[in-house]
């Protein structure tokens, strides 16, 4: 028979709880902020930023949570570090809603200007890997899986390869004419959104980890083992 929770545990599970609902609240945002962007639609932009408060207010209540639980209880290693990890997911999380909502703006700044000079291709595609980023991250919140957490660390560079290439275009379109500087200036925005929301999911990975193990830097750690790994396939 399984041992009852405690009321701190049933606490820090039902903080847990509130970080999934803001994580699926704000992976939402992002992908209608998107649609948004591809489809020029200003209504369902507006409907993004208005609601990026809900993501506010849901940081704002964990952290309250948290703090009220760490002053009362004063818990220690491995219950701090589950705490910090709320709050400081909690945090991530309200950032990637921040950049949900300044590519919504860029999406009703875009509207105005006309159709696209070229298809969108390369800022979806970021798009959907900076989202199955943040979901597998938020997948090894939930399952306290370190291995998941590591998986993401390094699907950062995909992004950030995409973001090198694309930004380059962007920048020749720029020199071609001024016809082009306003939107690829824009889409140039908008990729740089998509980039650090790829990096709040790495850092989600990290604090998964440190929660786990205590490890302040594993994305340094993964780093090292990879070049350790090439190293000694090269030998």
């Amino acid at each position: 028979m399984e041992k009852p929770l405690s009321a701190y545990d049933r606490a820090i599970l039902q903080l847990e709880q509130d970080i999934m609902r803001m994580g699926e609240h704000v992976r939402s945002s992002v992908a209608q902020a998107m649609e948004a962007l591809v489809k020029q639609d200003v209504a369902l932009a507006r409907q993004v930023i208005e609601g990026d408060v809900l993501t506010d207010d849901w940081n704002y209540s964990v952290e309250e949570k948290a703090l009220e639980l760490i002053s009362l209880q004063q818990p220690l290693d491995r219950d701090l570090r589950a705490l910090a990890t709320v709050m400081r997911v909690g945090r991530e999380l309200e950032r990637v809603g921040d950049y949900a909502e300044n590519i919504a703006e860029t999406a009703i700044r875009l509207a105005d200007k006309g159709p696209y000079f070229k298809p969108l291709v390369d800022i979806p595609r970021m798009a959907e890997l900076a989202q199955a980023m943040l979901h597998r991250s938020l997948e090894a919140f939930v399952a306290r899986s370190t291995s998941t957490a590591r998986e993401v660390i390094p699907a950062d560079d995909e992004v950030d390869r995409l973001f090198e290439s694309l930004y380059e275009e962007l920048i020749e379109y720029m020199k071609k004419g001024p016809q082009f500087v306003d939107q690829a200036s824009y889409l140039s925005l908008v990729a740089r959104y998509l980039e650090r929301i790829a990096d709040h999911a790495v850092n989600i990975a990290e604090m998964v980890i440190f929660r786990e193990t205590g490890i302040r830097r594993p994305g340094r750690i993964l780093e090292a083992e990879t070049r350790d790994a090439h190293d000694r396939r090269r030998s």
